[in-house]
């Protein structure tokens, strides 16, 4: 059975930290767009501050176990790249409205 993660990731705040975000963009978007395909993205975006900036993501993952979730985060260009600073990470289960 696989298992399902919920992430909350908070860029950075240094001066840098919105153009490393955007630089980054879109190998990142390509790496969900193809977790994607394979049932591990399961829903996701950009955590906005009060001026509708980027400051941050939440997802929602399934992986095998883990160690395949770690294993695919060590890969990210968000984490890779230093654009998210804090990251939690909890093991869920989440509500499938349709099952």
């Amino acid at each position: 059975m696989t298992k399902q993660y919920a992430v909350l990731a908070y860029d950075y705040t240094d001066t840098e930290a919105l153009d490393r975000r955007l630089a980054n963009r879109e190998a990142h978007l390509d790496g969900l767009r193809q977790l994607a395909k394979q049932g591990s993205f399961l829903s996701g975006g950009a955590i906005l501050n009060e001026e509708g900036k980027m400051i941050g993501s939440n997802a929602h993952f399934q992986f095998a176990d883990r160690q395949a979730f770690d294993a695919w985060l060590a890969t990210e260009p968000y984490m890779i790249g230093r654009v998210w600073e804090h990251v939690d990470i909890r093991e869920v289960r989440l509500f499938d409205p349709h099952g």
